[in-house]
């Protein structure tokens, strides 16, 4: 008579009712211990499979984009490629205009960035609105910078130019302003004749803070400032550095610690008085610069720009001259890497293997500000 899987003997259990001996029981508890360790080792040997999984490999399936600016055939445009590097696509075609600093709308539809005309101080800076495809391309200002989304994707904001004539520099902004996509109307943030020199905006998940420096301005020296989007309040955060952004889920907040540090650390923006926790992320490059930290879509993985210091290159038309991070600057040698955030907690890119970084662009055409974004399918 066949045998039933439930009537089969199973070796790890006794198989009389009378008290097992105490040999047998140490017997079971052997073979429980065994196979736990088994158990145990399969699930470490997939972790430690999964830690040294080349980050190009994990970001192929994800199907994420990146947008940034790059210096080719003599001048400065928006480019997309995916999020592994692959089939870089040139969205801008203005041989009169430099284009820079591309931000991506929360839905993936569409690009902001700016764009220069003329050369040195007599430079007009623009900020633009196109579609993801790089068509209907529409100014929404001139003398404006640095523009950010709302997380609705309804406001785009950006900074005010301080004076009319150029400067480089990219905290030389006075006030803040709010473009309606729906109406076409531009409004001043409600405490925007107090806000001065701030740069490198980013809009919250939430939609009550935006993060920024703030350089020589607002009776700061220099700081990361947090500043209520639809009110007056303004919380310093006292960290060093610049250049913020917050994670998707504004739970987390990036930035540049130094010319050759980032750093992320949790947030929470439901507090009284928002503060900046313990260092979830630190990532050190002796030899190069590393600026422009920027969240994938899922929090998973941070890009960043990477290259030698540099003060620009003046054979270079339509560039300027000032250090090589800010946007308007050739960059040479400038590439943009990524690594994966969980990999990164105290991470040294030139000790780095292709587990903990992957280099995005090679060329080194001035390669800077990317911008992650999901397509829309």
């Amino acid at each position: 008579m066949r045998t039933t899987l439930l009537e089969r003997p199973n070796p790890c259990a006794t198989v009389s009712n009378r008290p097992a001996p105490r040999g047998g029981l140490r017997k079971l508890f052997t073979c429980f211990a065994n196979l736990l360790l088994i158990q145990l080792g399969a699930s470490f040997a997939a972790v430690s499979a999964d830690a040294q999984t080349p980050v190009r490999e994990l970001l192929q399936p994800l199907g994420f984009k990146i947008a940034y600016e790059s210096y080719v055939d003599g001048k400065s445009d928006i480019f997309v490629m995916n999020s592994d590097g692959s089939n870089p696509v040139k969205l801008t075609q203005t041989p009169a205009e430099q284009e820079h600093y591309p931000q991506v709308s929360p839905d993936g539809t569409k690009i902001s960035y700016v764009s220069d005309v003329g050369e040195g101080r007599d430079t007009v800076r623009s900020v633009y609105l196109m579609d993801i495809d790089g068509k209907n391309r529409k100014k929404i200002a001139d003398h404006a910078r640095e523009p950010f989304w709302s997380p609705d994707g309804k406001i785009l904001g950006f900074l005010p130019q301080e004076f009319a004539k150029f400067d480089v520099i990219d905290f030389a902004t006075k006030g803040m302003s709010f473009y309606d996509l729906a109406t076409g109307q531009i409004l001043p943030q409600v405490n925007s004749t107090n806000l001065h020199h701030l740069y490198n905006p980013s809009w919250s998940a939430t939609g009550k803070w935006i993060v920024a420096t703030v350089h020589a301005g607002m009776g700061f020296d220099h700081a990361i400032l947090l500043i209520e989007a639809r009110g007056t309040n303004i919380v310093d955060l006292k960290i060093h550095g610049c250049r913020p952004c917050f994670s998707p889920d504004a739970k987390q907040v990036a930035w540049g610690a130094g010319d050759h540090e980032l750093a992320a650390a949790p947030i929470n923006l439901e507090a009284d008085r928002p503060a900046v926790g313990e260092w979830s992320v630190r990532i050190e490059d002796e030899t190069n610069k590393i600026y422009h930290i920027e969240w994938s879509p899922d929090g998973q993985f941070l890009a960043f720009s990477r290259g030698p210091d540099g003060k620009g290159d003046p054979t270079k038309p339509g560039t300027h001259q000032a250090a090589a991070e800010v946007h308007g600057v050739y960059a040479k040698e400038w590439n943009i890497g990524v690594v994966k955030t969980d990999r990164a907690a105290h991470l040294d890119l030139n000790q780095a293997t292709e587990a903990d970084l992957f280099m995005l662009t090679t060329n080194g055409l001035s390669n800077k500000e990317p911008a992650w974004f999901r397509p829309r399918r």
